[in-house]
Parts: C-alpha cells; sequence; structure tokens
C-alpha cells in the first residue's frame, strides 16, 4: 500500500523527506505529525510517482498531494500553469487554495468556477502556477485558451468519485486529454483521490496514471462516530429535528433539494434556530457567507444540499442529520464524514419515514450500513444514543420498515413532550442555553 517497512517508524514531516521551507512553513501552522495517509503518501509521491488515494473525509489527504505539489514546483515562475487541481465543488475548490496559500505563498493560484464573473479568473490564469477549479468552468477556460494545461507537471483529480457522481465525467477526461498535450518535456506526475472507487474511477486510474502507488485508508474506528436510525412520521420531522438541535453546539442537516434546504432553514429559524442555508441556488457570496458563519458559529446549524458533503471542512461539528435520504450509499458516507473527523468524536442520524422503506433497502443494497434505530426518546430526554436491538434485521429483512416509538411508561404529563417523550434536558455538546432567543443568521434572507 506504498507504507515504508514496518520496522521504520515516521513520526515527523522531516522523517518523510519533505523540505525545509515546506516544513518552516507545516511548524508555524502546528503540523508536524502526518496523518496516517499521508505517512503512506508522501513516500510515493514525493520522488515523482502517481498515486491513487482512497481515504474517508477528513483523513487529511489533502496536504498529502499539496506537499509534493509545493515541493515539486520549488515556487513561481514566469510560465504556463504547472499545476492542475480538478475538485467537484466550490467550497472545495476554494479550501485547497487557502491550504496551498499557508504551505506554500510563493505559488500564484487561480481559483476557477462558476457562479462568479469571469475577468478576475482570466487575469489569475495569466500568471498562476496552479490552478484548482471546478470542470464545467475549467473545460470553458481551456476553450477559450485562457487555461493553458500543456505545461501541467502535476495533475489532480480529488474526489473523482463526486464528480462522476455530478455528471462531470465527460469534462474530467477532457482536460485530462488536454494536460497530455505536452508543450514541455518535464513528464506529468497524477494523483487520483477519492473516498470510494466505482467502475469509472477505477477505469481513470488505469488509463491515465502510470504504474501507480496506492494507498487506502479505512475509516474512522467505529468508536469515533456513533450512527443510527429515527423513525419518525414525516408530518413531525421538523419538530423533532427542532427539539434534536437543542442538545448540539454545531449541526449539518442535509436535505435531498435545493428548494426543500431553503424551506427546512426558515422552518428552523422560525423556531429559534440560528440557521444558515448552502445549496446551489445560492451565488458564491451567498454560500461563502453561510459557511463563514457557521464556522464562526454565528449559526450553528447548516441546513445543506450535497453540494456540503464535501469540501466544508469545519471543526467540532457534533451532529450530522440526514432530514432526507441521500441518492446513493456512497453520497451517504460523504454526508457522514462531516463529523468524526481526524480521530474526534460525533454522531449521525439517519430520519425514516413512513414512505422511505424501499428507498433504505436500495441503500442498503448498494452498500450503505446496516444501521439500527435509536430509541428516540432516551435521545431527547437524557441525550444518549440508546439502540434498539435488531432494528437492523427489521430493515434487511425486508419487512415494514415504520416502527412506533418506545411505549410510554407513563401519561403524558407537563413534563413531556408532543411526541409523548420527556422534554429534552441532556445536553451532549454546547448547546444554546435554554431561554435564550437566536438570532438569524444573515444568509438565511432572500
Amino acid at each position: 500500500m506504498g507504507r515504508w517497512p514496518r520496522d521504520i517508524k515516521l513520526n515527523t514531516f522531516a522523517d518523510l523527506g519533505v523540505r525545509a521551507r515546506t516544513l518552516e512553513n507545516l511548524t508555524r501552522h502546528n503540523l508536524t505529525q502526518p496523518t496516517p495517509v499521508q505517512e503512506a503518501s508522501l513516500p510515493i509521491l514525493l520522488p515523482g510517482r502517481d498515486c491513487v488515494i482512497q481515504s474517508p473525509t477528513g483523513s487529511g489527504k489533502t496536504l498529502a498531494f499539496l506537499i509534493p505539489l509545493s515541493e515539486k514546483l520549488g515556487g513561481h515562475a514566469q510560465s504556463a500553469p504547472r499545476g492542475l487541481i480538478i475538485t467537484p465543488t466550490r467550497e472545495l475548490a476554494t479550501q485547497i487554495g487557502g491550504v496551498l496559500n499557508r504551505l506554500d505563498p510563493r505559488l500564484r493560484v487561480a481559483l476557477v468556477f462558476g457562479g462568479v464573473g469571469y475577468g478576475a479568473q482570466i487575469n489569475q490564469l495569466r500568471s498562476a502556477d496552479v490552478i484548482i477549479g471546478c470542470p464545467g468552468r475549467l473545460v470553458d477556460m481551456a476553450q477559450r485558451g485562457a487555461a493553458r494545461l500543456g505545461a501541467v507537471q502535476y495533475l489532480v483529480l480529488d474526489e473523482a468519485d463526486e464528480m462522476l457522481d455530478a455528471g462531470f465525467a465527460k469534462d474530467v477526461e477532457s482536460l485530462t486529454e488536454r494536460t497530455n498535450q505536452r508543450i514541455t518535456p518535464v513528464p506529468r506526475q497524477t494523483v487520483l483521490a477519492s473516498a470510494t472507487m466505482p467502475d469509472w474511477v477505477t477505469n481513470m486510474a488505469r488509463k491515465h496514471l502510470v504504474d501507480p502507488g496506492r494507498v487506502a485508508v479505512a475509516p474512522p474506528e467505529e468508536s469515533d462516530l456513533e450512527h443510527g436510525l429515527i423513525s419518525v412520521p414525516r408530518a413531525q420531522k421538523v419538530d423533532f429535528l427542532s427539539q434534536l438541535l437543542k442538545q448540539s453546539a454545531s449541526t449539518i442537516v442535509f436535505h435531498r433539494t435545493k428548494h426543500g434546504a431553503r424551506k427546512l432553514a426558515h422552518d428552523l429559524t422560525l423556531r429559534g434556530h440560528s440557521t444558515a442555508e448552502l445549496q446551489g441556488n445560492l451565488s458564491q457570496a451567498a454560500r461563502d457567507r453561510a459557511i463563514a458563519a457557521f464556522r464562526k458559529r454565528e449559526a450553528v446549524v447548516l441546513v445543506a444540499t450535497n453540494v456540503a458533503a464535501r469540501g466544508i471542512d469545519v471543526k467540532d461539528v457534533n451532529l450530522v442529520v440526514n432530514y432526507e435520504l441521500p441518492d446513493t450509499a456512497q453520497w451517504l458516507t460523504h454526508r457522514i464524514g462531516r463529523t468524526a473527523r481526524n480521530g474526534a468524536k460525533g454522531r449521525a442520524l439517519t430520519f425514516l419515514s413512513e414512505d422511505d422503506g424501499e428507498k433504505w433497502r436500495k441503500l442498503l443494497r448498494s452498500g450503505a450500513p446496516a444501521l439500527q434505530f435509536v430509541d428516540a426518546a432516551a435521545l431527547l430526554s437524557t441525550g444518549s444514543m440508546k439502540f434498539v436491538s435488531g432494528a437492523a434485521d427489521t430493515l434487511s429483512g425486508g419487512r415494514p420498515l415504520h416502527r412506533p416509538g418506545p411505549q410510554r411508561t407513563a401519561a403524558a404529563g407537563p413534563s413531556q413532550g408532543r411526541f409523548g417523550t420527556p422534554r429534552p434536558t441532556g445536553n451532549w455538546g454546547r448547546g444554546r442555553p435554554a431561554g435564550t432567543r437566536a438570532r438569524r443568521a444573515p444568509v438565511n434572507r432572500p
């Protein structure tokens, strides 16, 4: 898998052969010890070899391919762009650009994606050492002659599986072929990074990478992530979610559609939750404001479509909620990857309503984990994830999905909520103190 022999222990980036200038920048940002994916990838990439990296989100693979890029290019040069990083989303492109700027401020970076004007991007492309962008706008710029790709020495296809899911396969193939039209004798080094490996990604690696090293990093330990199912009638989903959010300091809620995400963010704001929304109909400026508000905890809830399942690197996300099921098991993996990152603990809850049975069974057949149901009453009252025995077997066996909630142990009284469960008193995370009024994040304004 591209690792050093087991009897050699590599504890620092210096041990992996990273140069002094890069080490200085890493140390300045308190990065001295490589993550497992970095430890496995750098010995392959630093000598110039192609590499396939399969690792979950939050594992540190961005630095794993940026450090060799910085080492290879060696600073700014008055020439055509020498590095190209293709990503599926604007947010991921922006995030990678920020990391590269901190790692090597000498390199000039052009960010190329839709949703903003052409003029500033074309100006950046004239002097760029590295282009980071999304397939559609990159192809447009290449066809205009603004993005010259024949001198690219270092190509990264990041989150390749999502680019396939998003329908970018043809554009990615086109861009890769353009880098094959060499205007320099320097050969191209290629990195393909992906959380999963569907057939198209495997074929891309076989077609465009030469004798690649292969790195595979396992997902987080089960003890780091608690993930369960919540059975809730569709008509009560918003109110149940509202109660649940009072227990978490930082939550991402995923909806399947852009309109649904906007409406849900509005409904949660009306219920007193400081909420931001992130979906494809927003302008780039509005998306940037939403992410900034969530990072600064000005908004403690981010309602998003799948656009946020990749490229949104926010620390200490306590909870991920799948309010609506994703279309594929891969998207379920990417959504859940927003929590329990880099060894931190996190929780994920997937809502299932009375009409979700067949869709969930389809996800199970395509590789989704066979999860158990969580006792909703215990979750709301104590904050504990108490699993209902045998629930996963019920799902995989094809019997009716919807399960009644736990039996009441006492008649509903003043201390009980509308679901026949005790009102929430637990606090796993740093929730907003009771009685305080949440303010609506500015990104929610029409």
